[in-house]
Order: C-alpha cells, then structure tokens, then sequence
C-alpha cells in the first residue's frame, strides 16, 4: 500500500493541516515550534510500530484551548485524529481479490481514518452485487438456491436472510459458516487491508545507542519486555546493533570455545563497519570493533559486574580506539539511526519511516550522505517523511517533494488568533523564517551548478563579461586570437567576493582565473589574496596589473576617445551632453578611472538625463559590434591592449 494523502485534525497545534499529499520520500520543512513533529507523532498514532508506542490521548493530544468544549464541538462522537487515502499495490489487489473474488473492489483508493479512543477505520469502495454473485459461484448455489436470495444487495442482509431461511440447504449452510467466520465482505476487506496496512516507525533526532550493556541485564530487559521503554532505548539500540552486525546476545553468551567467540566478534565488526562506511564518508579511517569482557568492578553501574559488550571504535589514521559513546554526536547519531532501521528492511509488513529532524548533529556532507541513504537504501522499500529545517537536508532537485509547515495566525482586533499547523504543498510561502532552509538548499545547488566549464575566469560584474566578450568578438573578425572559448566569465562581485567565491568551489577540480578591477583602498586586499595562495601562481590580476598604475577598472581597456563614444551611444546624448575624453578627464579631477570620469561627468547633467551605471554601456556595445570595427583611431589601439590581456589568461591553460 502507498499513502498517497494525509489529513490531521485536532491534534496538539494541528487544528485542521489541510489535506497534504504524500511522496515515496516527502521533506516536512518549517521552522522551530512550526508543528513538524506534531504531524509525524500523529501519523505515527494511526497505526504504530511496536517500538513506536504511540496513541491518541484525549488530554494530551486534542489541542488544549480547546478541550473544555471537545463534547459541544463534536456532538457526543469522538473527534477525529486523522484521515488517509492509500492506493493499492497490485499484491494487495490479488490479495483482496482472492479472498472476495474480482469486481469487489470498485478502485484501488482506500480511505484510512482514526479517532480517539478508536480503532482504525477503512472505508474502500465496493461491489456488493459482484460481491454476492462471487459468493454464490463459490459455493455452487444453483439457481432455485440463488432465486430466495434475489432481493438481496449487501452481504449484510445476506448473513441475515441466510440466518432466517427455514430449509437452507447444505449448500445454504455452507456459504452461512464462511461468512459467520469471515463477516460480511466489508468486514473481511477491512480486516485484509488493517493487516496488510504499513506500520509508523518513529525516530527522533535524539535516539542514540548505548556504548556499552550489561548482557545479563539486557536479557532479562527483553524477556520481560522492559527493553521498549524510554530509560531503556539506548540498551534496546545496542541490542539491534548485535543483531545488524549478525551476531545476537545468545549466540554471543552460549558460545563455549575462544577462537569460535573471538571469530563470531570479528565477523560482526568487519560486517558493521563495512555497511557504516559505505554511508558515513566524513571519516574513512574509522572501524567499529565489538568486545565482550568479564566486567570491571571500578567500572560504573551497572557495567560494574557480570558480561559486558562494548562498541569501540578505532582510529586507523592516529591508532587510537576509543568509546563508541565519546565519538561525535553526529557519528553516533548516524550509527545509531543505520542500526535501526537495518532491523525493518526485512519486515513482512511494511513500515512508513517517520524522521523528526534526522542529521541534525551532522556536517553539510554527511548530511548529504544521509539523503543518498534514504534514496539508495530506504526508499526502495519504505516511504520515509521526515522534517527538516537545515538547507542541506532540503532535496533541492526533488522540490516537488516538499512540504510546508507553518503555524498560521489571524489578527482580529490587536490580538493573535491561532489557526494551528497547516501543510502546504506549494514553497511559495510568505514567511521568510519558513522560506529559509529552502532559499538556502536552493542557493547552494545553484551555486554548485553555475560552472559549465572546467576553466572559470572570475571578473568584477555581468558588465565585464558583456565588455570581453564584445572585444573577443572584435578581435576574431579581424582574424586574431580572443580569450580562449575553454574560459567560462563568471561574475564574482567584488575583490572582496574573490576569497570566499574560491574557497567554496576549490572541491570542484575547477582551474580558476581571476580578472579584477582595482582602487587605491584595495591595495591590501590585493596583497592578502596572492599571500593566502587560494589561486595558482599568476593566476590572480588587476587590470592596475595590465596598465601598470595603482588603479583601473575593466573600463580602462578603451582608449578614452572610444569610451567617449559608447557614452554617446548609449545614452544618446548630443550637443552640451555629449562626451569627448577631453570633457570626460576635466569632470574626473584627475583621475584616470573612466568609469569614475563618465560617474563624475553624469553626477553635471540635467536631472532628466539618464543615470550612469556599468552595465548598460557594455549592453550596447554587445548589440552595436560595428563600433569596434574601424581600421584607425582608437579602436586598433584598445583591441591590442585586449589581446594582450586575453593573452596572459590563454596561456594559463
């Protein structure tokens, strides 16, 4: 079965969520106190896995503002928790129609619902008549058998009619013991879709395993079913653990001769560390070793007597093992979350695996070896929803699989009014905090994918790239070399943008450039990135570099009459506004930056002229390439001073 739809009502801060669909891996986003563990707990109580005790408790659960008038609000019957809708898998189906025969079930959508202080309701749509005809060719009634039953429509009235019957024949008789053991076709499809219904595991954020038990103790925790309770979940998780590695506390305890128990112990940790490291590739170097010794009486109670089992765990790299218990609590946390949910894979019923805040102690990459775990090993056999607020637990190319949660308010007057949990299947939320995670997984896998190609060229700004670009073409019109096309121009947005733009990417194997522009105060910025050798060796320049003065900007490349002349063009201006490098150089006051001399000559224009910016002049000149085509005057001068830049960047590949 594959839940399709879910809808809580009445539950903790979920007043009514709205009806949300359900994903083979569905992500709950939302941010703290938004309601997220509220929706798993409630999933959880709809049908529970034996180590997920969960229910729906009247005074705990129903929301509490509103429990003084829980009989008014729901007229004497119990409220209703939550609704699902399940699609049947083709096994199910058979199954079904095995027990009932085909034509019963009108379509594979069942509805599944709970109330408190109830048990699970399914209502599937059915076929009463071909039910009842199903019936009748089973058991062989012939036609005056099947004549005293011709008023009836439901196998309800059936068991009815056949309980009232004053000469029911064998046949009669043998079609009323079926259903006196199996009920009517409506029970018995119920009871066919409560066993096969997939059990709710729940997992939180802060279930880790015990370092070490006591085996003696575990023993009895289990014989006497002691081991499900909370004080006990660490113990329970070590015992899970033995049983994942392949070797369980009997056969560890009855086993007689050394070498058989030192093999069964070295079995069982090469096998958890091999299944560990195929998911945890923060730390290669890591081996999980199982010891069992006779106790230490110095040692802490209740460790202090009897048998004891420890999980070490070895450093190959600094040779050191130490306690399981003193790893990082991500490690132990992703250990312990591989331990249980190793032991539901094999399961006949299915399990729906609920996460609250899975990874949340994990490095970013670790984080994303958990989602590879849930896909590659999980989801094949297990729908999994879990909640998140962190970027990189967000599946940023499976958005379609998110889900928003929000706890939502109405202002009435000047006061808040609840309107509890919603879920949301659209991330186009208003709520800024909520928005977040996404925002950030979303940037993140951007920023991943903006190299097309294996040699990336970083300039100041989208302008300088429209600039080289217009100049490259230039230059191989006239039959010269532009900057090598293997260079991707990607804008970094500043000097200071330069250091961190590289460091984030340097896991890329990517052969990375830098052209930027330069001012008297970046004198120092300048000197700090070649000394932090974040790029290779005369890989980083100025364009103060290229024209050998302390500052200038990609602008610089033009002559000044050239540039003069784009200004022109651009901003169509004439007469008194129109610019020559003359009027440009006596705006600037002696600086040499054009950009700063177009800034200075625009800031004494009338204010109905268009304001100066860097991109728009290097936008037209990308649609008007005819301007860099004269033979004389400026143009053959700045189209030297490009290629002898793009040059230098050529033959760093």
């Amino acid at each position: 079965m594959q839940l399709e739809k879910v809808h809580i009502t009445n539950f903790r801060s979920v007043d009514d969520s709205q009806e949300f669909s359900i994903d083979p891996v569905t992500c709950l986003v939302g941010k703290n106190e938004a309601g997220k563990s509220a929706i798993l707990l409630a999933l959880a109580a709809l049908n529970p896995h034996p180590s997920t005790p969960a229910i729906f408790d009247k005074e705990r659960d129903y929301p509490r503002r509103l429990l003084t008038q829980y009989e008014a609000r729901h007229g004497g019957s119990e409220a209703l928790a939550i609704s699902t809708k399940w699609r049947l898998q083709t096994p199910d189906r058979s199954k079904i129609e095995t027990a009932v025969g085909k034509g019963v079930l009108k379509n594979d959508l069942v509805t599944i619902e709970r109330r408190y202080g109830a048990g699970i309701v399914v209502n599937a749509e059915l076929d009463y008549l071909a039910a009842l005809a199903n019936l009748y060719d089973r058991f062989a009634l012939d036609e005056s058998e099947r004549a005293v039953l011709a008023q009836i429509t439901t196998t309800s009235d059936l068991i009815d009619a056949l309980a009232k019957l004053s000469s029911p024949t064998a046949r009669h008789q043998e079609l009323k013991a079926h259903l006196d053991a199996k009920g009517s076709v409506t029970n018995e499809v119920n009871n066919l879709i409560k066993a096969m219904l997939p059990k709710f595991m729940y997992f939180s954020s802060y279930d880790r395993m015990d370092g070490a038990i006591q085996l003696e103790q575990t023993r009895q925790l289990i014989a006497s079913g002691q081991i499900n309770t909370e004080e006990n979940r660490g113990a329970k998780l070590f015992s899970e653990f033995l049983d994942y590695a392949g070797v369980s506390i009997d056969e560890i305890t009855n086993v007689t001769t050394y070498e058989t128990f030192n093999a069964r112990l070295q079995a069982a940790s090469n096998n958890i560390t091999d299944q560990v490291l195929e998911y945890w590739t923060q730390n290669p170097d890591l081996n999980v070793v199982v010891r069992v010794e006779q106790a230490r009486p110095g040692d802490q109670a209740p460790l202090n007597s009897g048998t004891i089992a420890w999980a070490r765990i070895n450093n190959q790299l600094h040779r050191v093992d130490t306690p399981f218990s003193e790893r990082s609590a991500g490690f132990v946390w992703f250990f312990s979350f591989l331990v249980k949910f190793a032991q539901v894979k094999d399961e006949e019923t299915p399990v729906v695996l609920l996460l609250d805040e899975p990874g949340l102690t994990l490095h970013g990459k670790a984080q994303a070896d958990l989602l590879r775990f849930f896909k590659d090993k999980l989801a094949p056999h297990h729908q999994i929803i879990y909640s998140t607020h962190s970027p990189f637990m967000v599946p940023a190319d499976e958005l379609a699989s998110v889900r928003i949660v929000e706890d939502q308010v109405e202002m009435k007057g000047v006061r808040r009014m609840p309107l509890g949990t919603k879920v949301r299947s659209d991330v186009l939320t208003r709520d800024p905090d909520t928005l977040f995670p996404l925002q950030g997984a979303l940037g993140y896998e951007i920023t991943q994918s903006l190299f097309v190609g294996k040699h990336t060229m970083l300039v100041e700004g989208p302008g300088d790239i429209l600039y080289i670009q217009a100049l490259s073409d230039a230059l191989r019109r006239r039959g010269r070399a532009g900057l090598d096309a293997r260079w991707t121009l990607c804008p970094a947005g500043g000097i200071d943008k330069i250091r961190p733009f590289v460091a984030m990417f340097a896991g890329n194997a990517l052969h990375i450039a830098v052209l930027s522009d330069q001012a008297k105060g970046d004198n120092r910025k300048v000197e700090d990135l070649k000394r932090a050798e974040v790029l290779k060796a005369e890989h980083f320049y100025t364009m103060a570099d290229f024209m050998e003065r302390p500052e200038a900007d990609i602008e610089d490349m033009f002559e000044p009459d050239l540039f003069a002349t784009i200004l022109n063009g651009t901003y169509e201006l004439e007469d008194k506004q129109k610019q020559t490098a003359e009027t440009l150089k006596k705006a600037g006051n002696g600086t040499d930056r054009l950009v700063k001399q177009a800034e200075a000559a625009f800031a004494l224009m009338p204010p109905d002229t268009p304001q100066f910016d860097h991109f728009t002049p290097a936008a037209w000149l990308i649609r008007n390439p005819k301007m860099l085509d004269a033979k004389t005057g400026a143009v053959p001068k700045t189209l030297d001073r490009a290629q002898a830049i793009f040059d230098t960047y050529n033959k760093l590949l």
